[in-house]
């Protein structure tokens, strides 16, 4: 089951607030990153601090242009996503998606027939296989 894929580690809130606009916008610089925060903006250097952060998770990426940085994401959205909802499984669902569903079902989230559905969808998926 474990292949040789180092768990992702989880973002908190602002880092992923931070990973967003870099999955949205490209490459930017921290001046270029605090212009796209509403009053009151965060400070430069509480921002280039995350940022720093996400670069030692292995999120984010630099070049160097003269003595500023302008990083870059090296983690898809889609990557990370898989991964939170693995960790989440994992966590509080012993690993078993089935228990998701399940819970899913209990706390009436998903009706019987929206789970019908999903096992029509899964069925005609694995057929055009």
């Amino acid at each position: 089951m474990h292949k040789n894929k180092k768990a992702m580690k989880q973002l908190t809130a602002k880092e992923e607030e931070v990973m967003d606009f870099y999955w949205e916008k490209g490459p930017l610089f921290v001046k270029q990153l605090l212009e796209f925060y509403d009053e009151p903006k965060p400070h430069f250097n509480t921002l280039s601090t995350i940022v720093r952060g996400l670069e030692e998770k292995g999120f984010l990426s630099h070049r160097a242009y003269g003595n500023t940085y302008q990083y870059y994401s090296i983690v898809s959205k889609e990557t990370y996503s898989e991964g939170t909802l693995k960790n989440v499984v994992a966590k509080y669902f012993n690993n078993s998606y089935l228990n998701v569903i399940s819970s899913l079902v209990k706390e009436e989230d998903i009706s019987v027939n929206e789970l019908k559905q999903l096992i029509e969808e899964v069925e005609k998926n694995q057929k055009g296989m």
